[in-house]
């Protein structure tokens, strides 16, 4: 039984978009592939090779990607309740020290850390999840244990 993959808008809009454009590398890899594929005495040419493994990645990547979108539920953030953190909520945490970061918790197939994009089943993304504004958190992290105490949920 496929599960549901909730998305916020945003994130479906994103991996529809990645989506068509793996298909459209996947119909260059085959058209490079075919013109390349020339086989001399010594067997396949390297090159058709290396496209060919890079096609297998391409075609393995279109299939979680359309598993994903084809069983995606969007996340509606009018009907959310942001009393307790779920998942499209965005979180503002506060660090030990004075600085603030602002969390959105989404599915591992939207994550982007560098988007402020968390994961719900990354470490502080389960520490926060049920959680309600002015409960603070203890993440395990490589450099030790970080405390955060949230500040708001959107």
């Amino acid at each position: 039984m496929t599960q549901n993959t909730l998305l916020t808008q945003e994130g479906h809009t994103r991996l529809t978009q990645e989506l068509a454009n793996l298909k459209q590398r996947q119909q260059h890899l085959v058209i490079q592939i075919e013109e390349v594929a020339q086989p001399d005495e010594s067997g396949e040419d390297g090159l058709a090779q290396q496209l060919k493994e890079e096609l297998e990645v391409v075609i393995d990547k279109i299939g979680k990607l359309e598993t994903s979108i084809n069983n995606a539920k969007i996340i509606n953030k009018q009907k959310i309740n942001c009393n307790v953190v779920q998942l499209g909520c965005t979180v503002t945490l506060k660090l030990s020290s004075s600085e603030q970061r602002e969390f959105q918790i989404v599915d591992e197939i939207e994550a982007d850390p560098s988007q402020n994009k968390i994961s719900h089943i990354s470490p502080i993304g389960q520490a926060l999840l049920g959680k309600k504004i002015n409960q603070e958190i203890e993440v395990e992290a490589p450099i030790g244990k970080i405390s955060y105490k949230i500040i708001s949920i959107n």
